[in-house]
């Protein structure tokens, strides 16, 4: 799967690691190469296992309360642990923790293949959650501690185009190896590349730790607030489109995990050894970007989400050919992440991550035109525009948080991109279908009626709202053809009212964004100075 301010040049005067590892193990690029493989890995499973889970439910008899859990397992754990693996890192190595987690990885996805029940799958996809979550914030934090201040932007860049390959591949490696082999396979895929990863890795990574956090009291009072915070936010967010937005557990769950994250706010500015030190948000570019992380993400995965459902469940296209037709969304945003680390090295994020939430806005306030017969002429270019704008944000905003801390918070600050990431996913899929079924739900009969369904039979399939905001008209065998095709008309226009508002939704979000990162980073942004830990 999936920042802000100061852009990678604008810190000269930071002194490198010490201790610095020779040979192949000095080498900045080769530890690029090396994370990537594990990058790559995660986010080819993020992007393969929802093509997988119908074939899992089919196989496995589960129902579709388990298949959300196979999502949402992997979720829980790995929000939950993410700055946890950061911090990790920096006490202990980030070396060691980014090939435990590479490692762990790899077994949890042959297990999950091996499992035979959904109870196994649902469970092995949790620990896969958490393995990734010693994995990911290394990445980046590795890349900090081995990169000069000068390239650190581009290795970024290409860290995101990285991340980007792997998604757009995602859905068509995904829909081949389940047609042509099996959903088991989804998941074997990723020993030979986890196998790789760890080869490579071992070669060539420098160990890179904060030597004197090791002799510091670890904060577990931290970890067990902050994943106990996060867990009840992540969950009432990925529960409220089922239980509603305004029901008691959604309400609940995301007003206790807010009031556990405040304690833990409170807590950590008065621990000698924070988890997560306070003081990072001290810089406004790392906490615009965070926040633009956040929003980047809502934005990309929530529309990923709804487009492939109009592709699918309402144009017909198999998941292959889905993935086919999105592929400009995924290459422009593999072209656009070099670029906007360039753009953000030479003029700061001030200027690349409002141009990119701007490109973002128009290619939102584009789809409005969409209709349930449009041309793929009308598709490609706003896929075009949000890929460069999702691009040009990753790397822009993934810089300014983890480039504006310190080295030896370096696992951190990567924890901090990361977990930033996922929740802004979550808020994007699950806000967004909610409105896309909101608005189904209050203009479906009409939309029936006004194609011509007789009265009684529009209000009857009224009902079906949750299928309609899926994309599938709720047509029968015994239907005469004319009714038939006027259930397919209304459904369609309902469903394109529910993609309009989601669109709508999106645009005037992306607009505040960009009035943000252009108002909340100041001028071009220098990184901190002196402020470079000792690294082994």
């Amino acid at each position: 799967m999936p920042s802000l301010t100061p852009h990678a040049a604008a810190a000269p005067r930071q002194a490198p690691p010490t201790a610095a590892p020779r040979g192949r193990r000095d080498n900045p690029w080769l530890t690029l190469i090396a994370v990537a493989f594990g990058l790559f890995m995660v986010g080819l499973d993020g992007s393969v296992v929802s093509i997988a889970n119908p074939e899992i439910g089919r196989d496995l008899n589960a129902g579709t309360a388990d298949l959300q859990w196979v999502t949402n397992s992997y979720l829980l754990a790995l929000a939950a642990a993410l700055i946890l693996g950061g911090k990790l890192g920096d006490r202990f190595g980030r070396r060691t923790f980014y090939l435990i987690g590479v490692a762990g990885f790899t077994l949890a996805s042959v297990a999950i293949g091996l499992a035979g029940s959904i109870e196994g799958v649902i469970a092995f996809r949790a620990v896969q959650g958490f393995f990734g979550a010693l994995l990911m914030p290394n990445t980046l934090a590795l890349l900090r501690a081995v990169f000069p201040p000068r390239k650190f932007g581009m290795a970024v860049g290409i860290w995101g185009m990285v991340s980007s390959v792997s998604t757009a591949l995602g859905p068509i490696v995904g829909g081949l190896l389940v047609q042509h082999v099996d959903w088991e396979s989804v998941f074997y895929i990723n020993a030979p590349i986890g196998v790789a990863a760890l080869a490579f890795s071992a070669l060539v990574l420098p160990q890179s730790k904060n030597s004197a956090a090791a002799r510091e009291r670890f904060d577990l009072a931290g970890v067990v607030l902050l994943a106990a915070g996060l867990l009840a936010v992540v969950f009432g967010v990925v529960k409220g489109e089922t239980w509603g937005w305004t029901s008691a557990g959604t309400l609940g769950a995301i007003a206790a995990g807010v009031v556990i994250l405040l304690v833990f706010a409170w807590y950590e500015t008065r621990v000698a050894h924070p988890l997560l030190p306070m003081r990072l948000f001290r810089n406004p570019a790392l906490t615009v970007g965070t926040a633009v992380t956040a929003l980047n993400f809502f934005v990309l995965l929530g529309v990923i989400f709804f487009v492939m459902l109009y592709l699918q469940n309402m144009r017909g296209y198999t998941p292959v050919e889905a993935g086919v037709r999105t592929l400009p969304l995924s290459l422009a945003s593999v072209v656009a992440s070099p670029l906007g680390a360039q753009l953000t090295e030479r003029f700061g994020p001030r200027l690349t991550m409002p141009l990119g939430m701007v490109l973002q806005a128009a290619a939102a306030f584009t789809m409005l035109t969409w209709s349930a017969d449009s041309s793929y002429a009308t598709m490609w270019p706003p896929f075009i525009a949000l890929g460069l704008g999702v691009g040009m944000v990753m790397s822009a905003s993934s810089a300014a948080i983890v480039g504006n801390a310190p080295v030896r918070d370096g696992g951190v600050a990567g924890g901090l991109q990361a977990t930033a990431l996922q929740i802004g996913g979550a808020l994007g899929t699950s806000v967004l279908v909610s409105l896309i079924s909101g608005r189904v739900g209050a203009t479906l009969p009409g939309a029936l009626t006004d194609a011509g369904v007789p009265g009684p039979l529009a209000h009857g399939l009224g009902e079906a709202k949750d299928a309609v905001a899926m994309g599938i008209a709720p047509v029968s065998d015994d239907m005469p053809a004319r009714v038939a095709h006027a259930v397919v008309e209304g459904s369609h226009t309902a469903f394109m009212n529910g993609v309009h508002t989601a669109v709508l939704v999106t645009g005037v979000l992306t607009v505040a964004g960009a009035v943000i990162a252009a108002l909340g980073v100041r001028g071009r942004s220098a990184a901190p100075t002196g402020t470079q830990a000792t690294e082994d």
